[in-house]
C-alpha cells in the first residue's frame, strides 16, 4: 500500500518542493488518510524531496544542452572561442607592430 501511495505521490508531485508548514500538513494528512506513521510519512516526503531535486538538475542539464545547441545552430561563438580569437587578433596585432617598426 505504501510503496502504491509512493508512486502515486511521485507520478503526482513531479518538481513541487514543500514548504515546511506544507510538508508537517501533509504529513498529517498521510497519517489520517492512510493510516502511516509520522516516521514513514517523514521517510516518504524525503525521497519525494530527493526525486524532485534530481529531477530539476535532469531538467537543467537538459535545457542547457537545448540551449547550447540552438547556440550552435545560429552560429554564435562560445567564450573559450572568443577569447581564443582575442587571443589570436592580439598576437597578430604586435606582430604588425613589430614589422611596421
Amino acid at each position: 500500500m505504501l510503496e502504491l501511495l509512493e508512486k502515486t505521490l511521485l507520478a503526482g508531485m513531479g518538481a513541487v518542493s514543500l514548504s515546511q508548514k506544507k510538508t508537517e500538513e501533509f504529513v498529517q494528512e498521510l497519517k489520517q488518510r492512510f493510516n502511516v506513521s509520522e516516521e514513514e510519512g517523514k521517510a516518504l516526503l524525503d525521497k519525494l524531496k530527493d526525486a524532485t531535486r534530481d529531477n530539476q538538475k535532469k531538467l537543467e542539464e537538459l535545457a542547457k544542452e537545448e540551449v547550447k545547441t540552438a547556440c550552435e545552430r545560429l552560429g554564435v561563438v562560445t567564450m573559450e572561442e572568443f577569447d581564443k580569437l582575442q587571443k589570436k587578433v592580439t598576437k597578430l596585432e604586435k606582430q604588425l607592430k613589430e614589422l611596421g617598426k
